[in-house]
């Protein structure tokens, strides 16, 4: 083989290796990207706040459960968590939580996922499971009014 055969060939998996760097850091998450954590009133908040431990955490669960996992809340403005009746202190404000849409086939799934990948606070609604990583808050189990609560 020729040197500048040679060239070409380390010159390619150079161009190859910093292609796939550049794509990981694009796109750290298997599952989910940034945007989907959005606080709606602040495009790209998503990636400015978020933890990125709390959603490759996530990403893990979705990993584990299956099936997909469609985020109703994530990041929120102070102002945001206000308006939509979220606690002072709450963890999407930190961007340590988010909101996972549930129906009752995935609720199970979904609920056993996030507890596998070692979340320890959930909160249980009828159409959603809050999760979050915010280990200033007890790490319990809890539902909203009136729904029910899988242990898992």
């Amino acid at each position: 083989m020729s040197e500048k055969v040679v060239r070409y060939i380390l010159f390619g998996l150079l161009i190859s290796a910093v292609l796939y760097i550049l794509y990981k850091w694009m796109y750290p998450f298997k599952y989910f990207k940034y945007s989907e954590f959005d606080d709606p009133t602040v495009p790209g908040s998503g990636e400015l706040y978020m933890s990125e431990e709390f959603i490759k955490k996530l990403d893990k669960a979705r990993g584990i459960a299956g099936v997909p996992f469609k985020i109703n809340s994530g990041y929120r403005t102070k102002e945001h968590n206000l308006e939509v009746g979220g606690v002072a202190n709450s963890a999407h404000t930190l961007g340590l939580a988010a909101d996972i849409a549930i129906t009752p086939e995935t609720k199970q799934k979904i609920a056993s996922a996030l507890y596998k990948a070692g979340f320890k606070r959930l909160g249980f609604a009828n159409s959603f499971i809050h999760v979050d990583l915010d280990k200033s808050k007890p790490q319990t189990v809890w539902n909203y009014s009136g729904a029910e609560i899988l242990y898992t």
